[in-house]
């Protein structure tokens, strides 16, 4: 068994096309794992194995790899920078023990690096900063940091300072040990040595390591003092205080480089080593017993009995399905039995593999703070959890987004519909954020996700892996109904046709709901007046009637339903009967309560050069945009507006054509909002 204290689980995380893979693939050479620098624009990355990535240049799915780094093993989860697979970085967030956030030197924080860091927030993920691309025409490493306090609120401790930047940039300055490190010019992946430091900046560093300490300091009481009496503080102290303190998220270390040149990567791979956690750092994992009513915790150890979550599924053409778990506590062998807590069934563990993205290692133990890919296990899903047959446990799920938009898709003959039926599922079972059901009137398959890449990318591996030949929908919006006002209503089912009849009375009262609440059910009515055993298709009802609403039949949400009176036979009435009544009446006080349809605003940020600002306002001004801000920044205009997501279908041609291609957007779900009525 590996020592613990040696281990890191690690995940770079960051806004799309700041260089996490780039970052992943230096890390990997370096460390020994690959003998050949992968390139994502030759696609030849390691992390980006799917043909699609490489043809696209981007990631899509999150890969795990090992890798060792002097007598440390780390294992690391490359994911994708795109909002529309933010349902990866979730999941790979979920497992993680702490997270390198790449930054770009130029921009900064940009809007998928504040969506990753409030994602990494609410898992409580220790972080180090990379401030990477230090050799680009507008590099400048102060401007990034600063965005990352004025953008994230956080704490960042700068740990290094660059020497040069654009294409002066040669290496940094360790304000820790206060050395100097260059590399050799060229392109060739060097060792970094150590000068001394640049005369010019000697003064700029020395100022910069007394902020760094006094940062530190703020966090621990006896390196305060010291600070305070000006007494020599030990390298060794400095260390510890900040591993404290980024483990307690009170700060982030800062460090710098280019990953494309190699520089930066080794100082950054100690420091994973040197302040990212190990499981033995983390405080027990909690979960509850099988019956959801006790909190169970386990130490990260192996002497604890076996837990551990499936945090990914997807299909392998070589070995069928591969789950990726987290082992959190004891240990599993090939061939063990385990219990999956999620679905209360036994399961037998067939093959334990080691991953390298693609490629994979057998192996026959999987350990406490393990990442490991298990074969053999059938009906298992996303966020399941494994645990030890005797010692039950039910560790937290994951939640995901619900989808934004839909494309019908058909197979073109009867051959290619059977295959595409197995080519959705299997997706299905891979991605939590993708539905699909049968359209009941058209018989298409209508496939739902978190935007436009996210579908076509879904579309293009039908094609592809599965090779089925199909024709495709335009993309269409997943509107909601909810309604304005009270109303009250009541639903009579009554049938008599011989023999037993089937008798239902139901009133309900409906009220509108804060946005986000869901739906919720609840009776004012007590037990005389209605047998309690009717409540829950009452219930159940209503909630299968929210599914379609009575505007435009999308579903209704943010409603709650309240049961006030009913009525019901001796003999004739039954759960079906009420089922039915509630339906009734559900549908018909919605029609009384002033009922509406929602539609999805996105959040949207461009990048644009100054004068291309005018023809980009208009624009957005044409899709029913709210602008909420414009920033000035080195000659670029970034504009935050909300813009309804049925208004932005090509808009990445659009605004290419219209600024040369010179600006750039992003954009993830923002809020529901009243849709504008249409004239009939």
């Amino acid at each position: 068994m590996a020592d613990l204290q040696k281990l890191r689980n690690i995940g770079f995380i960051a806004h799309i096309d700041a260089g996490k893979t780039t970052v992943t693939e230096r890390v990997l050479f370096f460390t020994g794992t690959t003998y050949k620098i992968g390139s994502i624009d030759d696609g030849t990355a390691v992390m980006d194995f799917m043909e699609i990535e490489k043809e696209r240049g981007i990631t899509i799915g999150s890969a795990a790899t090992a890798a060792s780094w002097k007598d440390y093993d780390i294992n690391i989860i490359d994911t994708p920078g795109h909002v529309d697979f933010t349902a990866e970085v979730e999941r790979s967030l979920r497992v993680l023990d702490g997270a390198v956030v790449v930054f770009e030197s130029v921009s900064g924080v940009q809007p998928q690096s504040e969506t990753v860091w409030r994602q990494a927030d609410k898992h409580k993920v220790p972080r180090l900063c990379f401030i990477n691309k230090m050799d680009r025409l507008g590099a400048n490493f102060e401007f990034a940091v600063g965005t990352i306090t004025e953008k994230l609120n956080a704490n960042p401790v700068i740990m290094q300072l660059p020497i040069g930047a654009e294409a002066e940039y040669r290496g940094l300055i360790d304000l820790l040990e206060m050395k100097a490190y260059v590399y050799d010019e060229g392109n060739n992946p060097t060792e970094p040595q150590e000068v001394e430091i640049p005369q010019d900046m000697l003064a700029k560093a020395q100022q910069a390591r007394q902020d760094m300490i006094e940062k530190i300091a703020e966090t621990d009481d006896v390196v305060m003092e010291k600070f305070l009496e000006d007494e020599e503080i030990s390298i060794d102290e400095i260390k510890k205080a900040t591993r404290k303190a980024t483990l307690d998220l009170k700060i982030f270390p800062v460090f710098c480089g280019s990953a494309l040149k190699h520089k930066g990567v080794h100082h950054l791979l100690d420091a994973v080593c040197d302040y990212l956690p190990s499981p033995n750092d983390l405080p027990p994992v909690e979960g509850t017993n099988t019956d959801g009513n006790e909190v169970v915790k386990r130490e990260l150890n192996d002497k604890e009995p076996f837990a551990g979550l499936v945090f990914k599924v997807v299909t392998d053409e070589h070995v069928g399905r591969l789950c990726y778990m987290r082992v959190y506590s004891g240990s599993v062998n090939a061939g063990d039995k385990v219990f999956n807590t999620t679905i209360n069934k036994q399961q037998r563990i067939g093959r334990l593999l080691k991953m390298h993205a693609e490629d994979r290692e057998e192996i026959q133990v999987a350990s406490a703070g393990d990442i490991v890919a298990v074969v053999g296990l059938k009906e298992i899903s996303t966020a399941h959890t494994l645990s030890d047959v005797s010692n039950r446990i039910l560790l937290e799920t994951m939640s995901f987004p619900d989808p934004v938009l839909s494309v019908a898709i058909e197979a073109k003959s009867k051959a290619d519909q059977d295959k595409m039926d197995i080519a959705v599922t299997k997706l299905v079972d891979e991605d939590p954020t993708l539905k699909f059901n049968t359209d009941q009137e058209s018989g298409q398959m209508v496939l739902a996700g978190m935007g436009e890449l996210h579908l076509d990318v879904i579309v293009e591996r039908i094609k592809r892996e599965f090779k089925v030949e199909a024709n495709v929908g335009a993309p269409k919006v997943a509107y909601r109904e909810t309604v304005r006002k009270t109303a009250s209503a009541q639903g009579k089912f009554i049938r008599q046709s011989g023999g037993r009849g089937q008798f239902g009375d139901v009133t309900l009262r409906i009220e509108p709901l804060e946005a986000g609440s869901g739906l919720i059910f609840e009776s004012e009515i007590t037990g005389a007046t209605l047998p309690t055993e009717y409540y829950g298709p009452v219930e159940q009802g209503f909630k299968e009637a929210a599914q379609s609403g009575v505007v435009a039949g999308h579903p209704v949400v943010d409603i709650k339903a309240i049961l006030i009176d009913g009525s019901h036979h001796e003999v004739d009435s039954s759960e079906v009967a009420f089922k039915i009544a509630s339906s009734m009446a559900f549908k018909e006080a919605c029609q009384k309560a002033s009922p509406f349809i929602l539609e999805p605003v996105m959040l949207m940020e461009v990048v644009t050069p100054e004068e291309f600002l005018g023809d980009v306002l208009g624009d957005l001004q044409s899709r029913r945009a709210q602008v909420q801000s414009m920033e000035p920044q080195a000659g670029l205009q970034i504009v935050k507006a909300h813009v309804p997501l049925a208004e932005t279908f090509q808009y990445a041609t659009i605004l290419r054509s219209n600024t040369t291609g010179r600006a750039s957007f992003t954009q993830e779900l923002d809020h529901y909002a009243p849709a504008p009525i249409k004239d009939k």
